[in-house]
């Protein structure tokens, strides 16, 4: 088995710190890069440029079609499929319908927020290759990591190694995939 490149890794001790290091590397121009860190930062997300989560689109797809077709399937199955004629009463009346359509709309969106996760975060993901790290296991305790990732268009293992020794970042190391 041969190890393909995933990137460079760079820790950091402090949270001022990381924020710098994280708006050189944008100011630098990559684009695949990530922070890992045991705490969220303040200005960390305006940082990396990170936007509204498309999460929501997928809560009202599936929620919007799940309370569209609920009400779809009770107005086929009591107008045409058997209808049954009580007390003159219409085949299909909205209000009654809205509460079963309702309860699978608010079903389908949790259902397509879940869907939408797991997708757009491309789980699962069993391994990742910063887990075989050492030091990286320090993440949840008190340091902060910056990875650059191997797939950037700018990555070049020593110019890269090169900026993240500028910034500051301490054991700089290659990370490998054995994929």
């Amino acid at each position: 088995m041969s190890a393909k490149t995933y990137g460079l890794i760079a820790e950091f001790d402090s949270p001022a710190a990381i924020l710098q290091a994280a708006e050189k590397v944008r100011d630098a121009g990559y684009h695949r890069w990530d922070v890992f860190t045991p705490f969220p930062i303040h200005g960390l997300d305006k940082v990396m440029g990170f936007k509204n989560s498309p999460v929501g689109w997928f809560a009202l797809l599936f929620g919007g079609g799940a309370f569209v077709a609920t009400m779809g399937v009770i107005w086929y199955c009591n107008a045409f499929d058997y209808p049954l004629i009580v007390g003159g009463k219409p085949m299909f009346s909205p209000p009654m319908s809205f509460v079963p359509s309702y309860i699978l709309l608010v079903l389908g969106g949790a259902i397509g927020a879940f869907v939408g996760m797991i997708a757009l975060n491309q789980l699962p993901r069993l391994h990742n290759p910063l887990f075989a790290k050492a030091r990286f296991a320090l993440v949840s305790r008190d340091k902060f990591f910056l990875v650059i990732g191997a797939n950037d268009p700018k990555f070049s293992r020593t110019e890269t190694h090169r900026l993240l020794e500028e910034i500051g970042g301490t054991h700089v190391e290659l990370v490998e995939d054995e994929d």
